[in-house]
């Protein structure tokens, strides 16, 4: 038989507010829904995991969904299975986002996550591997490729304080790049310009023949997915590195 499921939260949260939706929250799904016998505590946690990651509901809501599968008996290679499964009918960026809630989760007592794996959980976007071009770069940076077909894409990745030297593509016509932050915070600048702080979300258009850097914040990790605008003659030029002092002195 299962334990009984009891909850408060609605009447916590929401008596006064709104009663009846707190009545229905704690007296119907969890007093009565989630307590009727036909099914399993674990069978309905599982149920319930896979119906919010295919409404795309990957918040806190869901977080706790995982939180009471993990506790009533659903494995780390369970749950993987079961993401994976539902991924394949529901979408890849949801499963990616799922993945990264359940690792949390399902983390081993004894398994510190890394920073990186800290970042990871925050962006949809694999960090990928060291960057071939490190030597360009003042820190440790990631490359990771998005697409490889039709608009190449890749994900670059700076730990905190990395960013690359100065540069400029170049190009007889067209040419460029073009940004889109994706998390963390960081910078872009062109010379003889201020810096522009970057946040998720941001987008920078970098047109060719232009000196620039960017880079992450001092105290942040920094994504950017990169796009390398089509030009004839196009080519990337590799300068000097950002002036240290410059660069300390941004928040």
């Amino acid at each position: 038989m299962n334990k009984k499921i009891v909850q408060t939260a609605g009447r916590e949260q929401l008596g006064d507010f709104s009663p009846m939706f707190a009545h229905l929250n704690d007296d119907v799904l969890f007093g009565e829904v989630w307590n009727e016998e036909a099914l399993n505590t674990k069978t309905k946690c599982i149920i319930t995991v896979v119906s919010l990651m295919a409404s795309g509901i990957t918040d806190s809501s869901l977080k706790y969904h995982l939180i009471n599968a993990k506790n009533n008996g659903v494995t780390k290679e369970e749950i993987a299975a079961i993401i994976t499964h539902c991924t394949m009918y529901t979408g890849w960026p949801k499963g990616w986002a799922v993945f990264r809630l359940a690792k949390e989760v399902w983390v081993e007592e004894n398994e510190a996550l890394t920073e990186k794996d800290r970042f990871q959980n925050e962006i949809m976007f694999p960090i990928g591997e060291p960057n071939p071009y490190g030597e360009f770069f003042v820190g440790q940076s990631y490359l990771a490729p998005v697409s490889t077909e039709q608009v190449p894409i890749f994900n670059v990745t700076f730990e905190p304080g990395c960013r690359n030297n100065w540069h400029i593509h170049h190009a007889k016509s067209g040419g460029g790049q073009l940004l889109i932050c994706v998390g963390g915070r960081g910078y872009y600048q062109e010379y003889g310009k201020a810096p522009v702080e970057l946040t998720a979300g941001s987008v920078v258009n970098i047109p060719a023949e232009v000196k620039h850097w960017h880079g992450a914040a001092k105290d942040s990790w920094f994504s950017h997915l990169a796009m390398e605008i089509q030009g004839e003659e196009a080519g990337t030029e590799w300068c000097e590195p950002v002036i240290e002092s410059d660069y300390n002195a941004l928040g």
